[in-house]
């Protein structure tokens, strides 16, 4: 069993910044695709930034600039850093992992979100 685990949300005022976490756990053997989307009060959820097991790096437009996605050496925990948030950056942001286990099988899990609010 896998369990992806954020933290890191809160209320931040325009202008600042948040840092969120993702540590994956449970049986693990390799982590390709990692990232975090994010979903705002009635709309779908989107996809925010990712980055694979080489470190190559997506974001979508309303964030490049200002959300920076990284991962630890041991590659099992994500991170977000968030500068200059918007109030249209408030969403709750999910983690999604495509982790392959010692089968050799692929799955998509999904963490159980952290909200990001940013109003003044």
């Amino acid at each position: 069993q896998v369990q992806l685990v954020e933290s890191g949300g809160g209320l931040v005022q325009p202008g600042g910044s948040l840092r969120l976490s993702c540590a994956a756990s449970g049986s693990i053997a390799r982590i390709n695709n990692i990232g975090w989307y994010r979903q705002a009060p009635g709309k779908e959820r989107q996809l925010a930034a990712y980055i694979n097991s080489r470190g190559d790096t997506n974001y979508t437009n309303s964030v490049k600039g200002r959300f920076t996605i990284s991962r630890d050496n041991a590659g099992n925990t994500v991170y977000l850093q968030m500068n200059g948030l918007k109030p249209e950056d408030t969403a709750v942001y999910y983690c999604n992992g495509n982790i392959y286990n010692y089968s050799g099988g692929s799955q998509t899990y999904w963490g159980q979100g952290t909200q990001v609010t940013v109003s003044s």
